[in-house]
């Protein structure tokens, strides 16, 4: 890691992005005030965000974001100067000094990073029921199920424990519905299936233990750098709804994690969410209501969220009214809902006499962009036209082989990478049904029809092996064998009067036949 200062242009409490007519600065203390960086594909968002990232681990602050295509893995490694790169740094009077940054791989599928994990339990019931897309009723059943795994101690961990509760559940429903309200085992069958179309996703990999620990996330490296964490989500983006749940859980858990830290000089972590429009698609009201809270207070925990997605109107109004900080590239009007994204973007920033902001909007090169940051007591600036200065690190993915180096080195090596199979729900539930199976199956067990089935099948010998039986249990074997349908049918007859009492002789004929069962069809 070089350790030569690099003249980057950043000071102490803020980040350098990029210079117009007036150079545009993202203030730190402010900087967990959220943000938005949009943009039509190829317009440049990708550096503005490697930019953005490279400010933060320089000042300190670790960083998270969702890697979509595998270009921002070359933030790891050493910047190439390049023509075009020292071209634009001299532009701006920047000294460009190519540079590289700690960085740790994660991926929920363990195949380019280390495994990310969460358990069942951790998840909830409502972030599962959005990664499923469960109605209201089955999302009711999946929360009774939670419910009854919590009251009998029934820890659930991974994928295995969810489908045994469920099943527990269903065995149970009569019961349960008493005290918790309708269990349909059909819609206990609906949400098995939808598990396993879950399951076919991979998600079966990403429930389980060791759970991520999200302190790892929040580490710097022997220079005081932000550790840069990058999640390989190109394969996870085959499963939109996987990948934004678990982007929201995370969000969720650093927002029930972290303490109050107010107004603090520097965020404590910094989260990109990446292809952000997948978060709120089609999302249910109690989601919505979930994530708008999640956004509006975790500032409060010093944690800043930067949505990147293509159009503004990706994002509802009232997260929208959360994100202060605004990295605008081009936008395409070649459609009417083109046209009204445009013009949404205008109305996001705050005017600059000097510019039409619609119409630059639709103008813009690669690699430039509307900026406006809060600056002073969090007030937006006005919207300048910038040219965003290039990144330090290399622009582009990194190979297959300095991936592999990274992770070697990395500094949770070892602490994810293995499973935990712990017992949980699905192993104590195994064990009360292998219980109440011995207890059955118990010498005097199964009341007094047990009994007479012992007492008939020392009669008849059952009970004794073939080889040790004696000549007189051999020939009573074979007359009982022997004896007619008519014969054996009043013997059992007697024998249900007897034990049946007001049962009536038919049904304790019935009784006993199931008592003495293979033994007379031998």
């Amino acid at each position: 890691m070089p350790t030569t200062e690099i003249k980057s242009g950043d000071t102490d409490d803020r980040i350098f992005i990029g210079k117009g007519e007036q150079p545009a600065w993202l203030t730190l203390p402010l900087a967990n005030r959220h943000g938005l960086v949009t943009g039509a594909t190829g317009t440049g968002k990708t550096v503005s965000l490697q930019v953005m990232a490279e400010g933060f681990a320089r000042a300190g602050v670790p960083v998270f974001a969702a890697d979509i295509k595998g270009d921002l893995s070359g933030i790891a490694e050493l910047g190439e100067a390049k023509d075009f790169i020292l071209k634009r740094a001299q532009d701006m009077n920047l000294t460009f000094q190519p540079d590289q940054f700690s960085t740790i791989f994660w991926d929920v599928f363990g195949e380019q990073g280390h495994p990310v994990r969460a358990t069942v339990s951790e998840m909830g019931p409502l972030l599962l029921s959005r990664m499923m897309d469960l109605n209201d009723v089955q999302e009711g059943v999946l929360n009774i199920a939670f419910r009854v795994a919590d009251e009998q101690g029934l820890l659930l961990m991974d994928m295995k424990d969810l489908r045994a509760i469920l099943s527990h559940v269903a065995e149970h429903a009569s019961e349960l519905t008493t005290q918790y309200g309708n269990v349909s085992k059909q819609t206990i069958g609906t949400i098995q299936r939808q598990l396993l179309v879950l399951e076919n996703q991979g998600a079966d990999k990403f429930f389980g233990e060791p759970a991520l620990q999200l302190k790892d996330f929040m580490r710097t490296d022997r220079d005081g750098r932000g550790l840069i964490n990058i999640l390989v989500a190109d394969r996870l983006m085959q499963s939109p709804q996987l990948y934004a749940t678990f982007l929201l859980w995370m969000l969720s858990e650093l927002f029930e994690e972290l303490p109050e830290a107010g107004d603090p000089p520097k965020p404590k972590l910094v989260f990109f969410f990446d292809e952000a429009h997948l978060l709120f698609n089609d999302a249910p009201k109690a989601l919505m209501d979930k994530i708008e809270q999640v956004v509006r207070l975790i500032r409060s925990k010093g944690v800043g969220v930067y949505f990147v997605t293509q159009n503004p109107i990706d994002v509802p109004d009232k997260v929208l009214a959360q994100l202060g900080n605004r990295v605008q590239h081009a936008l395409r009007a070649f459609t009417p809902r083109d046209q009204k994204a445009v013009a949404a973007a205008a109305q996001t920033f705050r005017a600059n006499p000097k510019l039409d902001t619609a119409e630059v909007i639709t103008q813009l090169g690669k690699g430039e962009a509307l900026v406006s940051f809060l600056e002073g007591n969090g007030t937006p600036a006005m919207v300048e036209r910038v040219m965003v200065r290039p990144p330090t690190a290399r622009i582009g993915p990194v190979t297959p082989e300095e991936r592999k180096a990274i992770m070697a080195a990395s500094p949770v090596k070892g602490k994810y990478d293995a499973t935990v199979d712990s017992e949980s729900a699905y192993e104590m539930l195994q064990k009360r049904v292998a219980g109440t199976a011995a207890t059955a199956d118990a010498p005097g067990g199964g009341g007094w029809l047990g009994q007479l089935g012992g007492i008939v099948g020392s009669i008849f010998g059952s009970g004794v092996s073939r080889g040790k039986l004696s000549t007189g249990q051999v020939i009573a074997r074979n007359v009982a064998r022997s004896v007619s349908n008519k014969v054996v049918g009043g013997i059992v007859a007697s024998v249900g009067k007897s034990v049946g009492g007001q049962l009536g002789s038919s049904i304790g004929r019935e009784i006993v036949r199931g008592a003495l069962g293979g033994i007379l069809k031998r």
